[in-house]
């Protein structure tokens, strides 16, 4: 079975920004890619896995996850939301106040009804999103991620090559963290911890 690639660009984005966040005044303490003030606020128009029209604003007050992927992705996908899972048990109640916001690169196949089974198997905290291929390549280039279909099989079935990073935004819809799906638990499980907590700077 072919593996669900991710993109070199992420690796050079992380490097980018990485080396970007060595020049930020007042740097939070943070385990992982500090994006802070390099990379766009969380800023969409899609559709959630319960057929609701739902933007950016309406995740403010809560810490979010924003990953790109697909449902019928065969190992990536699952295996970075399980690993979320994982983390968002780690956090304890402080997980209540976070969501996981997975966008469909493949709108086609994802509806809201497929896209609502397979994050519920997850966790659920976790939210699909989709909608139409415009807006999701138009969200993707915000973040500088990529996707792209691969050529279909004579039955009709195709895979989704895509980025992998995950995006962390603050409660107020502040990017802040750039992880990947081999980030370390501790050190998101850390990150999360911090922006979740009450008394962390926002």
């Amino acid at each position: 079975m072919k593996l669900c690639r991710a993109f070199l660009p992420a690796l050079l984005l992380a490097a980018g920004l990485l080396l970007a966040g060595c020049q930020h005044d007042e740097p939070l303490p943070l385990r992982l890619t500090n994006i802070s003030g390099h990379m766009p606020d969380l800023d969409f128009k899609l559709t959630d896995d319960l057929g609701k029209p739902v933007t950016g604003a309406d995740y403010r007050g809560k810490v979010t996850l924003l990953y790109f992927g697909y449902t019928h992705c065969p190992d990536v996908c699952p295996l970075t939301l399980a690993q979320l899972h994982v983390v968002m048990q780690r956090l304890g109640s402080l997980a209540d106040g976070a969501r996981i916001l997975f966008v469909s690169v493949d709108p086609a196949r994802d509806t809201p009804a497929v896209m609502h089974a397979y994050v519920n198997a997850f966790d659920p905290r976790a939210v699909g999103l989709t909608g139409d291929a415009r807006a999701i390549e138009a969200l993707s280039k915000r973040y500088r991620s990529a996707f792209s279909r691969e050529p279909g099989s004579a039955n009709g079935n195709y895979e989704v090559t895509h980025s992998s990073a995950i995006y962390v935004f603050d409660r107020d819809g502040r990017a802040r963290v750039l992880a990947t799906p081999s980030a370390s638990q501790d050190d998101l499980v850390h990150d999360l911890h911090l922006l979740l907590d009450t008394g962390a700077p926002r």
